[in-house]
C-alpha cells in the first residue's frame, strides 16, 4: 500500500533531502488534502516540532480533521501522544521519545502500551548509516535498527523504518535493507527513504509492507 507523506516546516507542506536540504514547499494545502483524500493512511509529520522548533498543530489539528493520518514529530510524553489521538489521528508515531541518553527507553514504550491501544502505536527506527538519528535526524546515536526492534517489539503494533541516506533522492530504497529489517520483526512494517517507482511498491507488498511516499508523488514521478 501507498502511503502519502504530507512534511510540514515553517507553515508549508515541504519536501527535504535526506532530512536536511529543502527541494520543494507547497502552501496549497486544499490541493494536496483532495489528492490524498482517496488513501486509507496519510502520514503527517510536523518537522519544526520533531526539531524541537516550535511546531505546526494548527494544521495538524486541521488536516488530521480531513484525512486518515498517522501522525509523527515531536510526540515526545503520552500526553501529547493522547492529545493527537484525541484530535483524530489513527496512529501516533513515536521516535525520539524511546532514546534517552543513549539507551533504549523500554519504560516509556512500555507506558505508552499500557495506556493507549497498541495499534495506535507506530514505532520509528530512523537509520543513517547503519545507526538510529534522532531529534529530527540533527542527532546520530550508537543504537540500530535491531537494539530497537529486539527490546521493543512487545509494546507497538508497527515499526516506520526510514532509509534516511537515500532520502529524498528519488533513487530508490535499497531492498536488500528492507529485506534484513522484515526478517528481523513479525510486527507490522512500514518502510520509507528514496521510494520512487510503482515497482517498488508492488515488491514491498508482495512483503506485506506499506511504502511511504514524498517526494516522487510531489515530483509527479508517481501519480497519486
Amino acid at each position: 500500500m501507498l502511503i502519502p507523506s504530507i512534511d510540514l516546516m515553517g507553515g508549508k507542506i515541504v519536501q527535504l533531502v535526506q532530512g536536511e536540504k529543502k527541494k520543494l514547499e507547497f502552501d496549497n494545502f486544499d490541493y494536496w488534502i483532495e489528492r490524498f483524500s482517496r488513501y486509507p493512511i496519510v502520514q503527517l509529520i510536523d518537522l519544526d516540532a520533531a526539531r524541537g522548533a516550535g511546531d505546526n498543530r494548527s494544521l495538524v489539528k486541521q488536516i488530521v480533521g480531513q484525512l486518515n493520518c498517522q501522525v509523527g514529530g515531536g510526540i515526545r510524553s503520552l500526553e501529547t501522544a493522547q492529545e493527537l489521538l484525541n484530535l483524530g489521528a489513527r496512529k501516533v508515531i513515536i521516535g525520539s521519545a524511546l532514546l534517552t541518553e543513549g539507551r533504549i527507553n523500554q519504560e516509556h514504550a512500555r507506558a505508552l502500551a499500557d495506556t493507549l491501544p497498541r495499534t495506535a502505536l507506530m514505532f520509528a527506527l530512523d537509520s543513517r548509516g547503519g545507526r538510529v538519528a534522532i531529534n529530527g535526524w540533527r542527532k546520530q546515536t550508537s543504537v540500530t535498527a535491531f537494539d530497537m526492534i529486539r527490546e521493543l517489539e512487545p509494546f507497538c503494533e508497527t515499526f516506520l523504518y526510514t532509509h534516511i541516506d537515500t532520502e529524498g533522492l528519488m533513487g530508490g530504497i535499497p531492498m536488500e535493507a528492507v529485506h534484513v529489517i522484515r526478517r528481523a520483526t513479525t510486527r507490522h512494517l512500514v518502510v520509507a527513504g528514496g521510494i520512487t517507482e510503482q515497482q517498488e511498491i508492488d515488491s514491498l507488498d508482495a512483503l506485506g509492507i506499506d511504502a511511504v511516499v514524498g517526494m516522487a508523488l510531489y515530483a509527479g514521478k508517481i501519480r497519486g
